[in-house]
């Protein structure tokens, strides 16, 4: 298998998963990773494109079967290679509900307000207020629901770690940079922190990123995520 991704919340979501499933004891064989460099537009070269014509990492490459989207390569990958973080049981409506709300709210929201706070260095403050504060409350809603449930589960779908949790997390643990105040949802923030402990998502988060660099980027790294999330965000600025 392969896969082309880069160091991102989405492809942070498949390389956490390749770990977790190792962690789980899966044979998953060799998996090569090919950076993609999205500053330099490689997701729109014809390559890329002829295996996710949707020019968005990740892709997984199996075979000759190409899988884009990030959550559903999280399935696809859950179901070639059966562990606990997907259960073959009616249980697993326990969990895809959940994968299917991050990709449909958290991963939107969260990825809007980032790119407001961060990336819209173009756009006149007063154009950035309204969708400040809408995607801001809108997280913060999202967060809310969250809170919710961990209250009462251990993980978000349950008592079992799952794939729920790796479509979340690497959304909601970059909150200090999207400025989105999680400490008010004091369940979440512990599910980040308890997320964070395992070794496989550690291992997963560590993909395109240096090893000091993990859990806090150097100030050279900050500006290289800003110059390149404003070309994601903004692509025809000069």
């Amino acid at each position: 298998m392969e896969l082309w991704t880069a160091a991102t919340p989405n492809g942070w979501k498949v390389s956490i998963m390749i770990e977790e499933l190792i962690e789980a004891g899966a044979e998953l064989g060799e998996v090569s990773v090919r950076n993609i460099d999205l500053a330099k537009g490689e997701q729109f070269s014809e390559e890329f494109l002829a295996h996710n014509p949707n020019a968005r990492i990740p892709v997984l490459i199996d075979g000759k079967r190409s899988v884009m989207e990030s959550c559903a390569i999280l399935q696809y990958l859950a179901e070639k290679f059966p562990s606990p973080l997907l259960p073959e049981s009616e249980a697993r409506w326990d969990v895809l509900p959940w994968v299917y709300w991050q990709a449909a709210n958290v991963g939107p929201v969260f990825g809007n307000k980032l790119s407001y706070t961060r990336y819209m260095d173009s756009v006149a403050d007063d154009a950035k207020a309204h969708p400040l504060e809408r995607f801001g409350a809108e997280a913060l809603r999202l967060a809310g629901v969250m809170e919710k449930q961990l209250q009462n589960h251990a993980w978000i779908a349950g008592e079992t770690f799952s794939i729920a949790d790796i479509a979340l997390y690497p959304w909601l643990r970059g909150y200090k940079w999207s400025k989105v105040d999680i400490t008010l949802t004091p369940a979440v923030l512990d599910w980040v922190n308890r997320v964070r402990a395992r070794p496989g998502v550690e291992r997963g988060i560590a993909y395109g990123v240096p090893a000091g660099e993990i859990d806090r980027w150097s100030e050279e790294r900050k500006a290289q995520y800003r110059n390149n999330g404003a070309q994601i965000a903004n692509p025809s600025a000069d």
